[in-house]
């Protein structure tokens, strides 16, 4: 049989009826994603926090106490944090659904003996689809006719190059995706050329793609190392501040009697104490991050992965459609034991030879394919054969390829007596055409394996002429001469070695992991910069290693060929079970499970699959390799810029508790209320993130290796100087205020010195922990614009609640003259002076 008999008329289908059975019985054809959040779950959620339970609790207090507008004034700052996530989190669901395909695929289907198109989620089992070129396939089926079907199945296997499929034989059982002669057909696949019937036998969450998400969902997400550290002191300090808080509320009733004076006291004492802003602040660290990543084409799915990033050890790199651009490109021309390379940014005349060779590869093509190959066989020829066209030919006959003889002909008229028969395909096929002896047959293909080496995919070129009136059924009838060798190449990206560079520069080793043969895999390898290319691992060889065995392995072993999706997620987990902190970038539904496993996936947003966009922490928008150094480089930025910012936080959190305690202590009027603690809490801290947020990162950034993830941002010199910082400006402003106390000023006018102390004690806390190698007017040259943004906007608000009456009577303040400011401003650089005088001593030391 030279060719499968191909024949839509025999087949009936389902009926209506048994089609819709069938749908009731199994549902529709899709798969489940991830499920949105509500609008009521988004709010339960944010309420749980617990500074917003605090907000709540003050608000009622006051309710009870008969002060509504204290009450509104702390109840509006809940509903402002309320509307900030629901923005975020309704801009995040619009981006992801803009990604999402618009509609499932459609597909023709033969019900009760017709042809109907139909949503690809309505395709049931058993259902007969017909598939054509450029086709999506619907569902996964098996094939009962076809002609020259070849299939492109990258996303399921990595493989770049479509696969040829065969009719099924009645006997065999369904089989893995991937390799030639399969009867086979997978959801997601794509058809590149010929045509064929299949019978559905999976739909859904049954099909290969179907598995791939299922087992995603035994992965579980893991959180961060700061998030973990973060909400452990959170829990620390909470603890402590209630116990602290139970103590105050019950001397404030046992000394004065007032039990809703008590509770405030109590309340104000648990908002001091409870670091609620570090939680805050690494949320809009990490979403401030997630808007910067994203100005250079990268969209964050997890926001804490971007901490991550500044970690990463090891990037786990799929080769196809990620380090290549998943497309053929001709590259080499082979004629006569000379080769020729070709480049289609600089095209250059082509001796005869080769002209000819590029000739017929064109005349063996479809005048407007949809297969890649015969794509940039119609390209190039446009490119470099100006004055040829197929016009001037009328096609007579085609013979299609077959599982027999891999090579399809065309038959073309040049004038009225006289025919050209071009032919391509496999090499050893086109050699078998033209009844090559031995010695001519392993010299040429001596130069297949040459080329195959270099990664190409290899094409033999035939022509044969002919004067016959009546053409033969079978072209091996044709007196072929062999003309040559087409080479193709799936092109790396331009941007991959200079990124892969700058990765090993910072430290990263980068991995390359794919379903394509170890040969190609080397050679790609080697042309984009990847290290110790010698050593590989195959898919077969992974079957038979311990997990032990592959920790070991994997040390050294930077390349991973011919690998299945589960071998994938094993590489994954051998780098992690080595302490390793694994970034893994691709595309395909095949990456899936690695992509969720890693510590950070990284997904391609053009080429890329639902599933891979929902298992990933990250998302390519552009499909660029280079973004992802990009993000490593701001993931460490963040960090650096985050620890600065958590050290200020701790440090100013020291005074405001304080100053909180000390005067109940000592048995004065309390000086901060709820309302106070809120405003410090929920705007100035949030605005000054920011500052910190927008500092640029070190020149030397890329050049030093990544921080150890499990070493702690809190370490001993961290929180030494943070609490240093902090006793500094509390023991300033506690003797500020013992002396404002007796010098006759009123409570209002008391609380205005303490409340302003902390709030310029706060903006100066900011400006010293910028940097804690330059001085503070260094900082203050350099500094970002959001710095003096900052600065004015809390001062603006500061002399809004002390001078506009009705914000004052809120706040129980009092306005101050220009000599209280002045005292103020000295005791603040008081407390503070000791700091600069460190960075001062340490420089010196540095220069020494």
């Amino acid at each position: 049989m030279t060719e499968s008999i191909y024949n839509i008329n025999s087949f009936q289908g389902l009926s209506q009826k048994e089609a819709k059975k069938t749908l009731m019985a199994d549902g529709f054809n899709e798969l489940p994603s991830q499920k949105k959040q509500s609008w009521f779950s988004i709010l339960i959620r944010v309420l749980s926090e617990p500074m917003l339970i605090l907000l709540l609790a003050g608000g009622a207090i006051y309710l009870a106490m008969g002060e509504p507008r204290d009450a509104l004034m702390l109840l509006s700052f809940v509903f402002v944090v309320i509307g900030i996530t629901f923005y975020q989190e309704r801009k995040t669901e619009k981006t992801l659904e803009a990604l999402r395909d618009l509609s499932s695929p459609r597909a023709l289907v033969i019900r009760d003996g017709e042809q109907i198109r139909i949503a690809g989620r309505e395709v049931v089992r058993n259902d007969i689809v017909i598939i054509q070129e450029g086709d999506r396939i619907p569902a996964d089926a098996v094939i009962l006719s076809c002609q020259n079907l070849f299939v492109d199945e990258s996303l399921l296997t990595g493989e770049s190059m479509p696969v040829r499929k065969v009719e099924w034989d009645e006997k065999m059982n369904s089989q893995r995706p991937g390799g030639d002669d399969l009867p086979f057909v997978y959801s997601g696949s794509l058809v590149t050329s010929g045509r064929g019937v299949a019978r559905v036998n999976y739909t859904g969450i049954n099909t290969e793609i179907g598995k791939i998400g299922k087992s995603l969902e035994g992965i579980k997400d893991e959180d961060t190392l700061l998030k973990k550290e973060t909400a452990k002191i959170v829990r620390a300090v909470a603890v402590i501040g209630l116990i602290l808080c139970a103590l105050v509320v019950i001397i404030y009733i046992f000394t004065k009697g007032d039990v809703i004076g008590g509770l405030l006291s109590g309340l104000t004492l648990s908002m001091a104490m409870l670091p609620e802003e570090f939680p805050i602040v690494l949320l809009i660290f990490l979403t401030l991050g997630a808007w910067r990543i994203s100005k250079n084409k990268v969209l964050t799915r997890r926001s804490d992965a971007i901490e991550t990033l500044g970690a990463a050890t090891v990037l786990c790199a799929d080769k196809t459609g990620t380090l290549t651009m998943n497309k053929m490109e001709l590259s080499n021309l082979y004629v006569d034991d000379s080769f020729c390379e070709l480049d289609d940014t600089k095209p250059e005349k082509l001796s005869e030879k080769f002209r000819t060779l590029l000739e017929c590869g064109v005349l063996a093509s479809q005048k407007d394919p949809f297969d890649p190959i015969e794509k940039e066989l119609n390209k190039m020829g446009e490119l470099y054969l100006k004055d040829f066209t197929k016009d001037h030919f009328d096609l007579i006959k085609e013979y299609p390829l077959s599982k027999e003889l891999l090579a399809l002909s065309h038959a073309w008229r040049l004038n009225s007596t006289e025919l050209v028969v071009a032919s391509k395909g496999a090499p050893e096929a086109i050699l078998d055409l033209c009844h090559v002896n031995e010695n001519q047959r392993q010299q040429i293909l001596q130069k297949v394996q040459e080329m195959s080496d270099k990664g190409l995919r290899v094409l033999g070129v035939a022509r044969a002429n002919s004067t016959l009136e009546i053409l033969p059924d079978n072209h091996h009838d044709f007196d072929f001469d062999f003309i040559g060798l087409l080479g193709f190449i799936d092109p790396i990206r331009k941007t991959a070695p200079d990124a892969i560079k700058e990765a090993y520069e910072a430290g990263m080793r980068v991995i390359m992991i794919t379903g394509d043969y170890p040969g190609t895999a080397q050679f790609i390898a080697e042309k984009i910069g990847i290290k110790n290319t010698e050593q590989y691992l195959t898919g077969e060889d992974l079957e038979k290693l311990s997990q032990f065995e592959l920790q070991e392995k994997i040390k050294t072993v930077n390349i991973f060929a011919r690998v299945i999706p589960e071998q994938k997620l094993l590489i994954v987990k051998a780098l992690k079970a080595n302490n390793e902190v694994v970034a893994m970038t691709g595309d395909g539904v095949n990456d899936a499970p690695a992509l969720k496993s890693a510590h950070i996936g990284v997904a391609m947003g053009e080429r890329g699959t639902d599933v891979a966009r929902e298992a990933s922490s990250l998302v390519l928008l552009n499909d660029d390799f280079s973004s992802i150094v990009v993000a490593v480089r701001l993931g460490r930025r963040i960090y650096g810029n985050l620890k600065r910012a958590m050290g200020y936080i701790l440090s100013v959190h020291i005074p405001i508790a304080g100053m909180s305690i000390l005067p109940l202590v000592f048995n004065m009027p309390a000086m901060l209320l709820p309302a106070h603690i809120a405003f410090l809490e929920l705007i100035i801290d949030p605005a000054c993130s920011t500052v910190f947020e927008s500092e640029k990162e070190d020149d030397d950034i890329m050049k030093k290796p990544p921080r150890d993830i499990d070493q702690p941002m809190f370490n001993f010199k961290t929180v030494l100087l943070s609490l240093l910082q902090g006793l500094g400006v509390l023991i300033a402003t506690f003797v500020l205020f013992l002396f404002v106390s007796n010098s006759g000023k009123s409570e209002a006018e008391v609380r205005s010195f303490v409340f302003v102390s902390l709030v310029l004690a706060n903006l100066m806390l900011i400006v010293i922990n910028l940097s804690w190698s330059k001085n503070i007017y260094q900082i203050i040259v350099s500094a970002n614009k959001v710095l003096f943004a900052v600065i004015i906007g809390a001062m603006l608000s500061l002399f809004v609640v002390l001078y506009v009456p009705f914000f004052a009577d809120l706040f129980r303040l009092a306005p101050l003259g220009i000599k209280d400011f002045l005292w103020i401003g000295l005791a603040v650089l008081v407390g503070l002076a000791w700091f600069e005088v460190l960075k001062l001593l340490r420089n010196e030391n540095t220069k020494n």
